[in-house]
């Protein structure tokens, strides 16, 4: 059994909000952004939200795929940032597509949920039991940043990626090959945001509005530790030597998280396609915007060796090989 991605679809917000734009609201510049994080600009929601995004997002991968949303058995949304507490944004979702057929559910591992909803799907698909899915990353983390707070908001964008996934029973060697997944809870607070707080006759909490609070030198850190050797462990596992990737598709965070990730892996940078200059980190959206965009400008070709890599609050992490 064959699992193999047949289409891919991304939606941003209409507003793209420059460094420079930022720097009339608040005590930053360009020259400092840039030369911390590659950061130009990123887009941000203003009539648009988590969900109108999926949608788009999901719509443009079905057009791609050739495939109705009918024919879907399955969808799985990674994002930490829903519209709703409930119902989820998977059921929004399928109740906007029509996918009548379809169960429906959400995942949070931050930045690398689209890399464990991959795994998911993968698992569920090699069962023989389902046949096509929907999986995709959403995010508006601007509703969840302290935009007083330098450090972190500058970082973030808004955004959606998707992608169509079914099973082909073929011989070929070709589809997802490996794929793995990790988490690392006792390191989980570096990077965190509450959620509402108690709410009842007997506690009172005022006004108190939850924010991403991050140690941006810890996530770095852990960031050039760990996406190199899943990297390394999904390539191996494949039965693949590092020279043989054609793309390594990696998480959009930081630029030098990207240059530190391909000198550990003795690759050249040109293997290492980035979009966080116009977009920022957005989170579980960040992979499949990505693959969504090469992927449209003809940059992938059937055959293709590809890896996807990603990292994130939990702390958690994700990585899949497959051949296009």
């Amino acid at each position: 059994m064959n699992i193999k991605i047949i289409g891919t679809g991304s939606a941003v917000p209409k507003l793209r909000v420059t460094n420079d734009d930022l720097s009339k609201m608040m005590d930053t510049s360009d020259e400092w952004i840039k030369s911390r994080t590659g950061i130009r600009a990123r887009h941000l929601a203003v009539e648009e939200s988590t969900t109108t995004l999926a949608v788009d997002a999901a719509r443009a991968a079905l057009n791609m795929a050739g495939v109705t949303a009918g024919e879907l058995d399955i969808i799985i949304s990674a994002t930490v940032t829903q519209d709703r507490l409930l119902p989820n944004l998977s059921c929004e979702l399928q109740a906007a597509l029509g996918a009548d057929r379809a169960f429906a559910f959400d995942i949070n591992a931050a930045c690398s949920g689209f890399l464990y909803a991959l795994n998911l799907v993968r698992m569920y698909l090699s069962s023989g039991r389902y046949k096509t899915a929907l999986i995709l990353g959403a995010e508006t983390l601007s509703k969840i940043m302290d935009w007083n707070d330098r450090s972190t908001c500058v970082l973030f964008g808004d955004g959606a990626g998707a992608a169509v996934i079914r099973a082909f029973e073929e011989d070929e060697k070709s589809g997802v090959l490996a794929a793995l997944q990790g988490s690392d809870g006792g390191k989980g607070m570096v990077l965190n945001c509450r959620n509402r707080p108690l709410n009842n006759p007997y506690v009172d909490h005022g006004n108190e509005v939850p924010y991403v609070h991050m140690n941006g030198q810890e996530v770095y850190k852990f960031a050039v530790r760990t996406v190199p050797k899943a990297v390394a462990q999904v390539v191996e596992e494949a039965g693949m030597s590092m020279d043989e990737i054609d793309l390594f598709l990696l998480h959009q965070a930081n630029y030098r998280i990207i240059e530190a990730a391909a000198k550990r892996l003795g690759q050249p940078m040109e293997k290492f396609p980035t979009n966080l200059q116009e977009c920022g980190n957005i989170s579980a959206a960040s992979v499949p915007i990505l693959l969504d965009e090469v992927n449209r400008r003809g940059m992938i070709k059937k055959g293709d060796k590809i890896v996807l890599a990603g990292f994130g609050a939990g702390l958690t992490w994700g990585a899949a090989l497959l051949i296009w």
